[in-house]
């Protein structure tokens, strides 16, 4: 990993629904321009911890908090009715505006779990725009992986999941259920949705390694939206033009490193195996010991992201 560094730069982009859009960026003003796309949907950047993947002496890095979340205005909670206007097309819109708005023709992206389907979306609709793309924790927002974290993994923490899951009607989807819920125009039934939402994440992660006990966001406001955004995308099947296993070979004039963890209950590694076999030019590199995004999985990455630059 690198030194850490701060970005020399940030601002907010008015979009024109009145969504303001938090970019930064940090690095090398000349450098090769790579983009950070962070997990959720509505992680948002955090810390900045992912500007150590990135060769600051090579890399302009371009970090985004996608909307609703982070320091994009406003929150997802904030602006229940504006979600209907947050969807995948949308966030290519977005991003698109960042990289006009900051004079990039091209850049690498990179994408840790849902930024990851992200970036494979973003890259089968604007090719041209992307030069490499690594992966991590690799998600595609299929039907089934939303399924599977939401329903079937449930037959290995059956006594949570049966928590998590009263109240759904037969027959009904879980993700879709809490969606509705977390629309509620009640404040209170909103909030416990996401008190129940954060407490099953919690639970499907405890196998990784490096997992530690406690609530996924200690911060109720945070848990909310967090809950809001994974729900309202994972209800629609992430919004996606098209599914991206049935695209993949499209990609393959982009050379693509995918990253993942053995110990990845969440998140299988079936994924990245079929997105590998469908993307000529990819690289996988399973990691035996990790999850959903450990030290090693981080440690790769950026060697993955340093070759590209030499």
């Amino acid at each position: 990993m690198h030194p850490s560094v701060t970005p020399f730069a940030s601002g907010l982009i008015e979009r024109p629904d009145g969504a303001r859009l938090y970019w930064e960026t940090s690095g090398n003003p000349r450098g090769r321009p790579a983009l950070y796309l962070h997990g959720g949907p509505g992680g948002g950047l955090g810390r900045g911890g992912y500007r150590r993947r990135f060769d600051p002496d090579l890399y302009l890095i371009v970090g985004i908090d996608q909307r609703g979340c982070g320091q994009s205005t406003p929150w997802a909670i904030d602006d229940l009715d504006g979600l209907e206007r947050n969807t995948t097309p949308v966030l290519f819109e977005d991003i698109e505006a960042v990289r006009a708005h900051l004079g990039i023709d091209t850049w690498l992206l990179h994408g840790v779990s849902w930024g990851s389907t992200l970036a494979l979306a973003y890259a089968l609709a604007h090719p041209d725009r992307v030069t490499e793309v690594v992966l991590t924790a690799v998600t595609t927002g299929r039907r089934a992986e939303i399924d599977w974290i939401t329903e079937g993994v449930g037959m290995i923490f059956p006594e949570a999941w049966s928590a998590f899951a009263s109240g759904v009607p037969m027959g009904g989807r879980v993700v879709e259920h809490y969606a509705a819920l977390l629309r509620s125009p009640d404040p209170e039934v909103r909030a416990a949705a996401a008190d129940r939402w954060d407490e099953w994440e919690s639970t499907h992660i405890s196998l990784d390694p490096a997992w530690q006990s406690g609530p996924l966001h200690a911060d109720p406001r945070q848990r909310q939206n967090f809950a809001t955004l994974v729900t309202h995308y994972w209800a629609h099947d992430c919004f996606l033009p098209s599914e991206i296993l049935s695209r993949a070979h499209e990609l393959s004039d982009i050379p693509g490193v995918l990253i993942h963890g053995r110990h990845d209950v969440s998140g299988p590694a079936i994924t990245p195996w079929l997105l590998h076999r469908a993307w000529p030019g990819s690289r996988l590199e399973i990691v035996e010991s990790e999850g959903h995004g450990g030290a090693v999985e981080m440690m790769m990455t950026a060697h993955a992201i340093d070759d590209f630059a030499r």
